[in-house]
């Protein structure tokens, strides 16, 4: 039931993140935007507890699945931006 729980939070995460920062080349679809938010969960999860903020084996909530999945969007959009001015 956790890993359940982690896929609808991730997609929630992801969708409520693209509608903060909407671009041009961002990923689209169900699945990437569902793995953005998980993916953001664990960058949230990940920073929080390297800055003492979660304790270990404790995870981020909703509000930090969004923040985690803005920065990697973020990221992904520095990314994909340098990579289509180069091509």
């Amino acid at each position: 039931m956790g890993i359940l729980w982690t896929i609808i939070i991730g997609f929630v995460a992801g969708v409520i993140a693209k509608l903060i920062m909407p671009g041009d080349n961002e990923p689209s679809g169900f699945i990437l935007t569902t793995i953005l938010g998980i993916v953001g969960a664990f960058v949230a999860t990940y920073l929080g507890q390297a800055l003492g903020w979660y304790r270990p084996g404790e995870g981020a909530g909703l509000v930090g699945a969004v923040v985690g999945a803005i920065i990697v969007l973020f990221v992904y959009g520095l990314v994909a931006g340098r990579s289509r001015r180069v091509v």
